[in-house]
């Protein structure tokens, strides 16, 4: 079912499925979820906080849905088109613990590509990756989901 709904979305029959995950305060998936809302304004955003407080503030920034924890991160990345988030929600343990071994697997398993943001408060340094400021990833991290989008 997954993948019938993704080719039904690609036909333009359905609204493109986003989700947006983060944890904390949210701040880096607010920052998703504006940039997102702005350049894809009729997809629909899952807001998929490791924490409420986190979705709280996604769903303030223009998210269209929001959920908490690590059944909605399991269930919602099985049919996504894109999934935006820092680095570390493919690491089981990260963002302070708050991301599940479960929650890692079903994001770096599951079929839409990851349009990640490098953090290294997440634990992982990516080699040769240029330091930018946040917004800098994020407006990359969301003009690389568009254009994957458009193919």
């Amino acid at each position: 079912m997954p993948d019938s709904a993704r080719r039904v979305r690609k036909k333009g029959v359905l609204p493109v499925k986003i989700v947006v995950i983060d944890g904390q305060g949210g701040r880096l998936g607010c920052l998703l979820v504006e940039a997102a809302r702005a350049r894809l304004p009729q997809a629909q955003i899952y807001a998929i906080g490791t924490n409420t407080a986190a979705t709280a503030a996604m769903l303030k920034s223009g998210a269209s849905f929001g959920a908490t924890g690590e059944n909605p991160v399991v269930r919602n990345v099985m049919d996504a088109d894109g999934v935006l988030g820092p680095v570390g929600i493919l690491v089981a343990n990260a963002i302070l613990g708050e991301v599940t071994p479960a929650m890692a697997e079903a994001v770096g398993s599951c079929q839409a590509k990851k349009f990640l943001v490098p953090m290294n408060s997440c634990g992982v340094l990516v080699a040769g990756v240029e330091e930018l400021p946040l917004p800098a990833y994020v407006s990359k991290a969301v003009d690389s989901l568009a254009a994957e989008l458009k193919k």
